[in-house]
């Protein structure tokens, strides 16, 4: 089947830019990945994938740019928080460059492996990174859980359009 001219606009050369604003239109999870360092490391993640059941493994990309890649590139483990609609300036937090996200607004604690844990999210994991992929100007890591938590209560939240948001019914 294809498109009629007069219904379907022009096609556009893949740009970084048309990239973008076509994934702008992609609703995603919104998650915190963090990991231990000299000081702790995270940012906001909507590129969290679950890979495999059997082991049980997720996946995320970073950017090699990323204040958070020179800890990220040599850790161990990684912790994994999926945020509730409540977190919206918690995601904006680790979204933010430059941003002290680990300051006292910050609750958290240091979890198993001492991966740092955000405090009042919806689920969480520590995994342990099994590879780290080269993909242009970032690395898509694979990680498998080895241990969580899906008790945390609320609904996601979500980002879409270049912000935060919740579901609507």
């Amino acid at each position: 089947m294809t498109a009629t001219p007069d219904l379907a606009p022009a096609p556009t050369v893949a740009t970084p830019e048309l990239f973008r604003s076509v994934f702008r239109r992609h609703a995603a999870g919104v998650a915190v990945i963090t990991a231990a360092g000299e000081r702790p490391v995270g940012f906001t993640a909507t590129s969290l994938t679950s890979v495999a059941a059997e082991p049980p493994l997720i996946s995320f990309g970073i950017g090699t740019s990323s204040s958070s890649w020179p800890v990220l590139s040599g850790a161990a483990y990684v912790g994994v928080h999926i945020l509730g609609e409540h977190q919206r300036e918690l995601a904006a937090t680790f979204a933010r460059s430059g941003a002290d996200r680990f300051g006292p607004s910050t609750d958290w604690s240091s979890g198993p492996e001492g991966v740092p844990l955000l405090a009042d999210v919806s689920a969480w994991l520590v995994c342990r990174v099994v590879s780290r992929v080269p993909a242009g100007d970032h690395r898509i890591v694979i990680a498998e859980a080895v241990t969580g938590s899906p008790s945390g209560a609320g609904r996601p939240l979500v980002y879409h359009q270049g912000r935060f948001t919740a579901l609507r019914d």
